[in-house]
């Protein structure tokens, strides 16, 4: 059996890539085709760590080229699409760019999909096509308020499988995961771009009064989630993946200030981003109950081991933030 997964130079996808190989003998996948376009967060050497092997074959390409991607899910099992542009700030200063995306790129991937006969299908989202919500959490089926262009993008192509599920019998999932963390995430991300700036010893940017709440999912245990969803996801079923850890973006920063060894001095207010949305959280009642997901990663040790990972991978991120 063959897989494709989408966007796998990137953060997720290249620790997906990495976690489905490792499971291939016992999931029967044969060939592991990774599809990435190599924009400006994708790097090849993210993939380090699979290449070598012969089940795995490296595909550089979009999703919006239609021949490519027909070649590719023509008689393919499964398609785990992760491919997107994904950073707020970019979306809000040149949102075309996370339309074409994320709302066409998906549907020529679901398109050839369909025509390619594929099994399964798993659409990978954010939590932020909620909107923003000031008590209790989202369920999967509360109405979409997505307030940024990468958000409402998302929203877009999240509605765009499912209409693939109900209109061709598609066998889609969708699941919307929390803010994820780890290695190898792009510098522009809060963790990497505060960490980043305090081994130079320059201070954090922290928007409006710091106020703004995200629940934190560490990237094994999103992984883990996209797993079970692939393996027993329902056709049409929409999964949230959260982390189960709520903080401030100034709880945040003064435990990223604690780890790097400085203080409440290194923090430097800065004009709040446009349309900030103020609160996220996501219930992870259906995914616990249907499918077993429990995430395994504290967040304590999770976001520890992350900052030692920025720490001794210098030569990973300097390149990234002299760009």
């Amino acid at each position: 059996m063959r897989i494709v997964i989408t966007g796998v130079a990137g953060f997720i996808g290249s620790r997906f890539a990495e976690v489905v190989l490792a499971q291939a003998e016992r999931l029967g996948f044969e060939e592991i085709v990774l599809l990435d376009a190599l924009t400006y967060s994708g790097r090849k050497e993210n993939l380090a760590r699979v290449l070598d092997d012969p089940r795995v074959r490296f595909v550089h390409g979009s999703i919006n080229d239609a021949e490519l991607v027909d070649g590719l899910c023509h008689g393919a099992d499964t398609i785990v699409h992760l491919a997107a542009e994904s950073h707020v700030d970019r979306s809000i200063h040149g949102a075309q760019a996370f339309f074409v995306t994320n709302v066409l790129g998906t549907q020529q991937l679901l398109e050839s999909a369909r025509r390619g006969g594929v099994r399964k299908f798993v659409h990978v989202s954010t939590d932020e096509v909620y909107g923003s919500i000031a008590e209790g959490s989202w369920r999967e089926d509360h109405i979409l308020e997505p307030n940024s262009p990468y958000s409402s993008s998302k929203a877009g192509s999240d509605l765009a499988a499912l209409a693939y599920h109900s209109t061709f019998g598609l066998d889609v999932s969708v699941t919307r995961c929390s803010n994820n963390y780890g290695p190898r995430q792009y510098p522009e991300k809060v963790i990497p771009l505060f960490v980043s700036n305090l081994v130079d010893g320059k201070k954090v940017p922290l928007y409006g009064d710091g106020m703004n709440i995200r629940d934190w999912l560490h990237v094994d245990d999103h992984c883990q989630g996209i797993m079970l969803v692939m393996e027993g996801g329902k056709a049409g079923g929409i999964y949230n993946i959260g982390g189960g850890t709520e903080l401030t973006n100034r709880e945040l920063t003064t435990r990223l200030l604690s780890l790097c060894g400085y203080g409440e001095e290194m923090v430097e207010p800065v004009e709040d981003r446009l349309g900030h949305d103020r609160r996220y959280s996501v219930d992870c009642t259906k995914i616990r109950e249907e499918l077993g997901y429990v995430p395994k990663v504290p967040f304590e040790q999770g976001l520890a081991d992350t900052v030692a990972w920025y720490k001794n991978n210098e030569a990973w991120w300097r390149p990234l933030k002299a760009n």
